[in-house]
């Protein structure tokens, strides 16, 4: 069994209450593991065998930088052609089962908890060929040129491939898988794993400009978005715009851990949509 959640699909029986945990403010939004329901998934062109619930894309005055798939391929299903724009990257990271993906013309065999780095105008195909359902993360960015800087190379690893960081001064309760070193200013996005044991926090209120998706992969906390505490667990998924006050306390017997998005080394676009000048 994985030790990463992942929605099965189905509808509530009839006679379940229908209050939730769903929230969209205007800094940020909760959709609990209740909302990933048959009803809210959709197809993809040129993607055979497959599902996803689209559960976050740019929006002008929220988060603007990234969308966010969770991918449920089975057995025989995937695609030749996945990536339609050739100025996207992506990064693929496992919670249930696996796949062969082939990246810049070399095969990977990736399974719960593997990670994979497209950068944009790379040449990709994924085929699940197993005979059981592969479950997966999809994140997607326009990557962002930078002068004098090559774009990323493609690379694949796993969550166990990767040592946790600790955060200074936490004895340890609140560490961070990097996939992709902090100072490699090529990259313009992070996709990282972060973990808290039980009783650990953030110990303020985190207010930045980088936007979050973060995908809860096992356990339960109480996170500060905003205004308010909001209990989360497993499945859930939080979406902050920039500058959402954040923070949490890990609240649950286990680890509390989740795959964050985040976007880093560019400068403010000053140009074009949300910005001043034309």
């Amino acid at each position: 069994m994985s030790q990463y959640y992942a929605p099965e699909g189905g509808l509530p029986r009839q006679t379940q209450l229908m209050t939730g945990r769903a929230v969209f403010t205007e800094a940020y939004c909760v959709i609990p593991k209740g909302c990933f329901s048959d009803i809210v998934t959709s197809n993809l062109p040129g993607w055979t065998n497959t599902r996803l619930w689209l559960i976050a894309r740019p929006m002008s005055g929220f988060a603007e930088t990234f969308s966010q798939y969770v991918m449920e391929v089975g057995p025989g299903g995937g695609s030749d052609r996945p990536e339609p724009d050739p100025g996207a990257e992506g990064v693929l990271f496992v919670t249930e089962g696996g796949f062969r993906l082939s990246l810049g013309g070399q095969d990977h065999d990736l399974v719960s908890g593997g990670y994979a780095y497209i950068p944009p105008g790379c040449d990709w195909k994924l085929r699940n060929e197993s005979d059981h359902k592969a479950r997966f993360h999809w994140v997607r960015k326009l990557y962002e040129h930078a002068p004098g800087i090559a774009a990323p190379k493609p690379f694949v690893t796993s969550d166990k491939a990767v040592k946790p960081v600790a955060m200074p001064d936490t004895d340890g309760r609140w560490a961070t898988t990097r996939f992709v070193d902090p100072d490699d200013i090529a990259h313009d996005m992070h996709v990282n794993i972060v973990t808290f044991q039980p009783g650990g926090v953030i110990p303020f209120e985190e207010t930045h400009v980088m936007e979050h998706g973060l995908y809860v992969l096992e356990g339960k906390a109480v996170y500060k978005l905003n205004r308010d505490w909001v209990e989360v667990e497993a499945g859930d998924f939080m979406w902050l715009r920039a500058y959402c006050p954040q923070a949490c306390y890990a609240a649950g017997p286990g680890p509390f851990r989740y795959l964050l998005y985040k976007d880093v080394n560019r400068h403010a676009k000053l140009r074009g949509p949300g910005a001043f000048g034309t």
